[in-house]
């Protein structure tokens, strides 16, 4: 059987401190829905943040 990751959304913020605790919240409440989300630095903008809404 094949896992699909699937990226339904993708935005680009401005970093700040707190945001992974609502991805972890995010990731924590929604994941029965077959819902993940991801954060990542952006490579070229270090003072921004890439959120990834996917489902799985």
């Amino acid at each position: 059987m094949e896992n699909k990751i699937e990226v339904l959304s993708t935005v680009t913020v401005n970093y700040q401190n707190d945001l992974y605790k609502i991805v972890d919240q995010l990731n924590r409440t929604l994941k029965e829905q077959d819902l993940m989300f991801g954060l990542a630095l952006d490579k070229q903008q270090k003072e921004k943040a890439v959120f990834t809404i996917y489902r799985t």
